[in-house]
């Protein structure tokens, strides 16, 4: 990306675009630009849906990465070990976000039933709740993001999203798989 920026304009971009944010140098490319590469138009995507996810989870008094537990645990129970490989971080690193999230009243451990050894982490009626109201709230937002598409671009960009993540939940890599 920041090639292709060189490639066009000479100079790296100066651009105020929230992609920037992320380390990669950006232009201001639109959207029916047809000079947009993919990996711009990701990028640049991707710090959209990230400053809603930040933007939303503080009006709930979360983190980023609060509002991501407590999503994937609105889904049901998950081992510890699991989780850790969904954050992509090690066990220590989780058992604080735990520790944190249990000192909330949002989730609690407990034991897998069938193997004393093993924790599970689980949300609890506030944790439900906090979880129901961020998730629906965010939806709506990200919704508000593809509202100007026409009915059948919102279709196949859905469509082709499943897709993409369909695929990565098939790849090797156990980060991939954990979508939520």
């Amino acid at each position: 990306m920041y090639h292709s920026v060189m490639a066009k304009t000479g100079q790296p971009s100066t651009s105020t675009d929230p992609a920037a944010g992320l380390g990669c140098a950006t232009d201001t490319q639109g959207a029916g630009d047809p000079d947009l590469d993919v990996a711009t138009g990701l990028v640049q995507l991707t710090a959209l849906v990230q400053g809603v996810y930040a933007r939303v989870s503080e009006r709930h008094d979360l983190t980023p990465v609060q509002a991501k537990l407590l999503c994937v645990l609105l889904g049901g129970p998950r081992g510890m070990a699991d989780l850790a490989q969904c954050f992509g971080v090690e066990k220590a690193a989780l058992t604080g976000l735990m520790d944190r999230a249990e000192r909330r009243g949002l989730a609690q451990r407990s034991s897998v039933p069938g193997d004393r050894r093993a924790l599970q982490a689980t949300l609890t009626d506030a944790g439900h709740q906090a979880a129901t109201a961020f998730y629906a709230e965010v939806s709506a937002e990200l919704s508000r993001l593809i509202a100007p598409l026409t009915d059948s671009d919102r279709e196949r960009f859905r469509s082709t999203m499943a897709e993409i993540i369909a695929r990565c939940r098939t790849s090797p890599s156990a980060s991939d798989r954990c979508v939520s």
